[in-house]
């Protein structure tokens, strides 16, 4: 069995290509059966957020599970082989591993050290156990990366005010509107902006957040149910009077806006160029001129159209033009990144020990299965002689349990022994020699 992982990332890919990988989580549960569906892959997780698609597995043969995971990922996104290869990376084995580690601790985050990601990893985990998609050996290897990301969160200081996604927006948001009353177009301040959130769901809590520690408090939060917008209006109802309306008012309150974020699961975009023309037909000179709405798109599948900045009165972001604040803080939080190496590789020779002990179990399991069968053909005859004497259901308690604790005792130390961190020549030395002794037949697979 091998470890692997394939798939692009905020590095590799623009969001334009991201999107179109996107697996949004009700259709997990059909991915991750098509994948387990090809002969090679034996288990598998899929990792899907704004700024990366990862998809880990074992496989069989390394080689034809790669080929077979690129081919899932062509035919999801209906992207060609040709035009998806250039923007893939693969990693192998202990590399695979390590970037998960990576991923997990928010070291390969576009915003370095992002908490968010620990959580996501850890939905990975539960969505992949839901569905069927992990045995043994990724099951393992996702507990370590989560062991190891919540080390380097309370081991080092690479959490400490750390940003979001959403609080990169935030400050986009703060440094376009400064850029923009420099050049005498309105305030500078958020406090005189009116701002509008599409979404109620943790990355539009996050933005509320951080708007408000930022000044913002004219805010109206857009939601599909208006439940989850109310619990949010009031989560915060101390620091602003948030206002809330449902999908159906959406058009108006973006019209109305200065700063509007977008922050759905909507797999289609919820604005666009035609649907803006048409809402403000006639209406487009209160609009023009000086008067400008911004918007922020922090979602993949994106949630606000390409398209909408072909329009005069619109000024667009998305997720990729976070860079720009995101660069600000990388510097510094590098060297609180290299804290965390020590960390991680302590965690990844851990899994490593795990991995190359399971080339032991075959053996092991001989092991037990032939002393087994001479333990309970030996106590048969033993019970036989015995009589009647010690027929009682008690008495045979006692002798078995005398008998499995005396092949126990015995089996321990050799098994400690073979279990233990060696390298492959002891681990292989240490086998061959406990199958001679003992004359095993080993299983052919674990």
């Amino acid at each position: 069995m091998h470890i692997a992982v394939v798939g692009l990332t905020h590095k590799t890919a623009p969001v334009d290509v991201r999107e179109q990988l996107s697996i949004p989580e009700p259709q997990l549960q059909t991915a991750i059966a098509h994948l387990l569906a090809y002969p090679h892959i034996k288990e598998v997780a899929i990792l899907s957020t704004c700024n990366r698609l990862e998809i880990y597995f074992v496989a069989t043969s390394l080689d034809a599970g790669v080929r077979e995971v690129v081919q899932f990922l062509s035919e999801h996104s209906k992207i060609s082989l040709q035009a998806l290869r250039p923007h893939l990376f693969t990693l192998l084995r202990q590399d695979a591993g390590l970037h998960l580690m990576r991923v997990a601790s928010g070291l390969d985050s576009l915003v370095l050290g992002e908490g968010q990601i620990l959580a996501q990893v850890k939905t990975m985990q539960q969505n992949s156990q839901k569905f069927k998609g992990v045995g043994r050996i990724l099951d393992r290897l996702l507990k370590q990366a989560l062991t190891a990301g919540k080390r380097v969160r309370t081991e080092t200081s690479i959490g400490t005010g750390a940003v979001s996604i959403s609080s990169a927006a935030v400050e986009l948001a703060q440094l376009k509107v400064a850029e923009r009353a420099i050049c005498g177009q309105g305030s500078g301040c958020l406090s005189d902006h009116r701002i509008c959130i599409l979404g109620a769901g943790k990355m539009s809590r996050l933005v509320v957040k951080h708007m408000i520690a930022k000044g913002g408090t004219q805010i109206t939060v857009v939601n599909r149910s208006r439940e989850r917008a109310d619990k949010l209006a009031e989560e915060f109802k101390d620091s602003a009077d948030i206002q809330v309306a449902l999908l159906d008012e959406m058009m108006r309150h973006v019209g109305e806006a200065d700063l509007v974020f977008a922050g759905t699961f909507a797999e289609e975009p919820l604005l666009d160029r035609a649907k803006l023309e048409m809402h403000w037909a006639g209406d487009v000179v209160r609009l023009g001129g000086d008067r400008q709405i911004m918007l922020f798109d922090i979602s993949v599948p994106r949630n606000i159209h390409a398209d909408v900045n072909d329009l005069e009165f619109i000024q667009a972001f998305n997720v990729d033009d976070l860079k720009e604040v995101v660069s600000k803080n990388q510097a510094q939080r590098r060297q609180m990144a290299m804290e965390a190496q020590g960390i991680l590789d302590a965690e990844c020779a851990a899994f490593d020990v795990w991995w190359h002990s399971l080339e032991t179990v075959p053996t092991i399991n001989s092991l037990r299965e032939k002393v087994e069968t001479i333990r309970t053909q030996e106590l048969e005859k033993a019970l036989s002689r015995l009589g009647s004497e010690f027929a009682d259901k008690k008495h045979q308690e006692i002798i078995e349990a005398l008998t499995r604790g005396i092949v126990n005792k015995i089996l321990h130390d050799p098994m400690t022994q073979l279990r233990a961190p060696q390298d492959d020549d002891q681990r292989q030395q240490a086998m061959t020699t406990l199958r001679m002794l003992f004359n095993l037949e080993e299983a052919k697979a674990s």
